[in-house]
């Protein structure tokens, strides 16, 4: 997958695995991650599904209608490519957090939905619930930040408090910001993720 490798100062870091939007590049989310952790490796991977020439992470029916066939194929093709990563760029791949921001935030769920341990913690902003016929592992012990905007009419408000709910209801912490505004990603949403990061991942 097309993507951009960065090398931290802080060895105990976690890396930050950023996911971008619809239409988005690698480059998309290098500033949010300089402004959540400036000493983290950075992990950016462009979505290798085109959309009328615009990159995702996976297909979709319609807007807010995934193609769920494809979202389990691209997933595990996403999960094996950090694993691969982790090999090839000798990081830990227990030390992974997520940052993503909608369609990029609904492969971060997924992955997380699909496979154990998968990040360690996650920054989602603006998340669906990426599937809803899947049994969710032990989430125990990671932490997860979603962003959201109660007048956001991509993702509406019930659509985060039910991905919340399932994510508790999987054993994992959840901390949810609330925005008076739309879809889009705001300075005070990743003001607000970047506290959350330094007091609960990387303190």
């Amino acid at each position: 997958m097309k993507h951009i490798y960065q090398q931290g100062t802080n060895a105990a870091a976690p890396v930050l695995v950023l996911l971008h939007g619809t239409g988005g590049t690698e480059r998309d989310l290098l500033p949010l991650a300089g402004r959540i952790d400036p000493r983290a490796s950075v992990l950016s991977i462009r979505g290798n599904v085109l959309e009328n020439g615009m990159s995702r992470y996976f297909r979709r029916l319609a807007e807010g209608v995934f193609d769920e066939e494809d979202l389990v194929l691209r997933t595990k093709e996403l999960h094996d490519f950090l694993d691969q990563a982790a090999v090839d760029y000798g990081f830990d791949r227990e030390n992974l957090v997520a940052i993503g921001y909608s369609n990029g935030a609904n492969i971060a769920g997924s992955l997380m939905f699909h496979y154990k341990d998968a990040f360690r913690g996650a920054i989602l902003h603006h998340p669906m619930v990426p599937l809803r016929s899947v049994e969710l592992p032990d989430m125990t012990g990671i932490s997860c930040f979603i962003g959201a905007g109660r007048n956001d009419q991509m993702c509406p408000p019930q659509e985060t408090e039910e991905l919340q709910t399932m994510l508790s209801g999987a054993g994992a912490a959840v901390s949810v910001h609330w925005e008076n505004y739309g879809h889009q990603l705001t300075g005070s949403e990743v003001d607000a993720a970047a506290a959350w990061y330094a007091k609960v991942i990387c303190p």
